[in-house]
């Protein structure tokens, strides 16, 4: 099976006082219609990566990359009209915090509907059908009351459940979830995780699932990627992170909390400077 998504060298940089700073430096890798995840602390560069995937890095930010591709498509020189027709329609990207995604003035109906039409262009009956199904298959439990709130109405778990359902509800070709489930409970984060899954295997959609939880990686994802320091120290089987060779990546995991066993000391990441050469 091809490749849905070619990343070659993909750099990103910021200006600062000293010149540019590279927060992204050098990544690689492919996503067939697969669960790819990306984990590393805060910093490492995961969010960065899958905004310029999706050529979002906030100016006066610049990202390059020797190869950017999305299904044939060059992502390096698209234009605005390619954009228009790639966003939402066949990439979506659930953003980390729904506060800062959501637009507070309109209902969150009217932003289903709105994201649905852009692209379907149904009729105002079919697309509110649609957007309260949508709002069902995410676990909120009063989605018609919800099709009327405002985003402030909310909860930080409904309103990033709110935010999924948007990014799911044209069931795109390509997802980039950056912490999709860091706000909900464990049963609602399984029913979102069994919809992303339905995604994948049902309709060969490729997902890319920025996350800390490692164990929810090795669990839900096929492969991992490492990163430390804006770059991918190590790439590997979900299944075989227990496995992991890179001394950054066992010390993650290392450091996950136990049941069983004593708190004390609480372990500590020992961190060396060649990892970010």
């Amino acid at each position: 099976m091809s490749d849905l998504l070619t990343v070659e060298d993909l750099r990103v940089r910021f200006p600062s006082r000293n010149g540019p700073v590279e927060v992204v430096r050098g990544v690689t890798f492919a996503l067939g219609r697969e669960r790819l995840g990306i984990v590393g602390e805060s910093g490492s560069g995961k969010s960065q990566t899958g905004r310029a995937i999706l050529g979002l890095t906030p100016p006066p930010g610049q990202a390059e990359a020797k190869r950017l591709e999305f299904d044939g498509i060059d992502l390096r020189n698209a234009d605005k009209a390619t954009w228009r027709r790639l966003r939402g329609a066949r990439i979506s990207m659930v953003m980390q915090d729904p506060k800062f995604s959501l637009n507070p003035v309109m209902t969150i109906g009217k932003q289903l509907v709105e994201c649905w039409n852009l692209h379907a262009g149904t009729s105002r009956a079919e697309a509110k059908d649609r957007a309260i199904a949508m709002l069902e298959a995410v676990q909120i439990r009063d989605p018609k009351r919800v099709f009327g709130a405002y985003p402030h109405e909310l909860s930080g778990g409904m309103g990033q459940r709110a935010m999924i359902a948007m990014m799911l509800i044209t069931e795109p070709d390509m997802l980039i979830a950056d912490e999709p489930t860091s706000a909900l409970d464990v049963t609602v984060q399984i029913e979102v995780l069994r919809i992303l899954d339905r995604l994948v295997s049902e309709r060969g959609m490729g997902l890319i699932l920025i996350s800390h939880d490692l164990r929810l990686v090795s669990s839900f994802c096929d492969r991992v990627l490492v990163m430390y320091a804006g770059k991918v120290v190590e790439e590997l089987k979900a299944s075989e992170l227990l496995n992991a060779q890179h001394p950054y990546t066992r010390g993650l995991y290392n450091c996950l909390p136990k049941i069983d066993g004593s708190a004390r000391p609480l372990p500590t990441l020992q961190r060396e400077e060649s990892w970010a050469e």
